[in-house]
């Protein structure tokens, strides 16, 4: 659990095993924060460092953290379960891993183009005001929730129409990009992202549906040089944090540390639209080749989504007694709010969107 000092001498052990120092002057806490992502990738360097360095600053040093990224404490897919634990304070997490455990929030990995993760937190956080609050428990605190910029098809040859999908084999991050690997015809393959690369390079995988910054941050460009270009969505994820670790936080600092996790990507400047474009040019140096259908190609892709994945992700929602189709019209709402196009939304429920 955190780990409190003050800066008199002496300290104790409370009963939850956190250091304890007294003294008069003001308490201070040290934050454990978990991630997945690699130590050099964008998200720990640019997004993650800088967030816990501003908690630190904004606090004159009383908030100090360690940082335990690259998977440090536990699988990829269980770093919601780290936190919750109590294994650390704070993390991010991949809540489209286990979909079951989360199964309305996945509508943020609905096929549309957001470009930039600041958008994608802004608009995830009025989505769990809305409605996505229900999924989480109630012993953690949900900071900031968010679908990722949206993933490409990234492959080892050239994909220039429809039927060069048909067949290929791609690693999937499981939820809805699982179902619209299906529709387009192409067979999903469940793995590590760490495995992607000896994959790609055996050719047990074609390719593989994820976001610039991981594809960069994972070396994938040395394998597959094709990108293709669409609304395609991406995972669902936040940042958590452990429910007692944030009451024991002491009352001014707290804002503090709410104001740097609301948005951290808005707070860091990292993965922005302007880096995300950054990324894809670095990409682009590196041999990678950005294919984009025709228009008209396009919109069979987006009218095989809308039913095989929209509609059937609403089906197969309401037949579990979860509002999917009251959340798919509520991200839609805010989606038109920040000028984000949905080109897989049902037009018949658009007079139903508020």
């Amino acid at each position: 659990m955190l780990a409190f000092t003050l800066s008199g001498c002496g300290s104790e052990e409370n009963k939850n095993g956190a250091s304890t120092s007294e003294g008069n002057n003001e308490q201070a806490v040290e934050i454990r924060f978990s991630t997945w992502h690699p130590p050099e990738s964008e998200e720990t360097k640019n997004v993650w460092t800088p967030m816990l360095e501003e908690m630190k600053k904004n606090s004159n040093n009383r908030i100090t953290y360690k940082l335990f990224d690259g998977a440090a404490l536990g699988d990829p897919k269980g770093h919601f379960d780290i936190v919750q634990d109590g294994l650390s304070d704070m993390g991010y997490y991949t809540a489209t891993w286990t979909p079951d455990r989360f199964p309305i929030s996945d509508v943020l990995s609905m096929p549309v183009e957001i470009l930039g993760k600041d958008i994608a937190v802004d608009i995830g956080n009025e989505m769990y005001n809305r409605i996505l609050h229900q999924d989480f428990p109630d012993d953690v605190k949900v900071t900031s929730l968010n679908g990722c910029i949206s993933a490409y098809f990234w492959t080892t040859e050239p994909i220039e129409s429809i039927d060069d999908l048909k067949g290929l084999r791609i690693r999937s991050p499981g939820g809805l990009q699982t179902s619209m690997i299906i529709a387009v015809g192409a067979e999903p393959v469940f793995m590590p992202l760490g495995d992607v690369y000896m994959a790609m390079e055996t050719g047990d995988i074609d390719g593989i549906v994820t976001c610039p910054q991981l594809y960069e941050a994972y070396k994938l460009y040395e394998l597959g040089k094709h990108a293709l270009v669409g609304s395609f969505g991406c995972v669902t994820e936040g940042v958590v944090m452990h429910k007692h670790s944030w009451e024991t936080i002491p009352e001014d600092l707290k804002p503090i540390v709410e104001e740097a996790a609301n948005n951290p990507y808005k707070l860091t400047g990292g993965l922005t639209e302007d880096v995300i474009n950054n990324v894809n040019s670095n990409l682009e140096k590196e041999g990678v080749i950005f294919h984009q259908l025709p228009e008209e190609q396009m919109n069979q892709l987006y009218s095989k989504f809308e039913n095989d994945v929209v509609k059937k992700w609403v089906d197969d929602m309401e037949a579990k007694g979860l509002p999917g189709k009251e959340a798919l019209l509520n991200y839609k709402a805010v989606l038109n709010k920040y000028n984000i196009e949905f080109p897989a939304f049902p037009s018949e429920w658009e007079k139903e969107v508020k």
